[in-house]
């Protein structure tokens, strides 16, 4: 085992390294360990330090000199079959550990994933807030509530105002702004128009201006069309 083999990847390195744990690291360590024997039983003086690897051939002289003869012969005996089961052992303990940092891995990806989904809301991350207001009106369109009713039509109005703000069109009532707009770049204008009479309509006469679902939801639809055009909604 002496020098290091070539490896031919993950399976050669770890082939090299249990045997270098098992035949030079381990057993140099075994005999600077019971190096210190009994000298009226025969067995070797203290062992000076090691300063070389050891191979399995020093093993096994010393096993020889340091052993009862007996026991030695069983050893020796067995010692391939040894070898066999510790390399096995060694073998399944780095599969288990290689599969269980492989799962550490999995599940630490997984929990970052559900932090950074926990971290960006989904209206955080995919819905404006433009998108959101427009959601509300859609509710409230939604509703048996004329009040409701009313209130989708005038937030409806309020988002054409920041629109036509957007734009650059200025004036001091959204009928000014309105009429300044150039039709070649706002294709939607007679329709921002129609919508905004009727939310006139309702601003002006308050409650005396009957409104029906059928209605409503066609106004909205109107304010639509021009969200769209300019892509402030989906």
């Amino acid at each position: 085992m002496n020098g290091d083999p070539t490896v031919g990847g993950s399976l050669g390195w770890l082939v090299w390294f249990l045997g270098e744990v098992s035949f030079r690291w381990i057993p140099g360590t075994v005999i600077a360990l019971i190096g210190g024997g009994d000298q009226s039983l025969g067995t070797p003086p203290p062992l000076a330090p090691i300063t070389a690897p050891v191979t399995t051939m020093d093993v096994t002289n010393y096993l020889a000199s340091a052993s009862d003869p007996t026991i030695y012969s069983v050893l020796y005996a067995d010692w391939n079959a040894y070898t066999a089961l510790a390399t096995v052992v060694c073998l399944a303990f780095a599969a288990v550990t290689t599969y269980s940092i492989i799962r550490i891995r999995q599940i630490r990806h997984m929990e970052h994933q559900l932090f950074m989904a926990t971290a960006h809301t989904v209206t955080a991350r995919d819905i404006s807030k433009t998108q959101l207001r427009w959601n509300h009106i859609l509710e409230q369109l939604g509703t048996e509530s004329e009040q409701n009713w009313r209130l989708a039509v005038l937030e409806a109005d309020i988002m054409l105002n920041e629109l036509l703000d957007i734009q650059g069109y200025k004036g001091e009532t959204m009928g000014d702004k309105m009429r300044g707009v150039d039709r070649s770049s706002f294709n939607t204008i007679d329709v921002a128009w129609e919508a905004h009479r009727v939310r006139n309509k309702i601003a002006h006469e308050g409650m005396s201006h009957f409104m029906n679902a059928r209605e409503v939801r066609r106004v909205i639809a109107l304010y639509e069309k021009v969200f769209k055009e300019f892509r402030l909604i989906n």
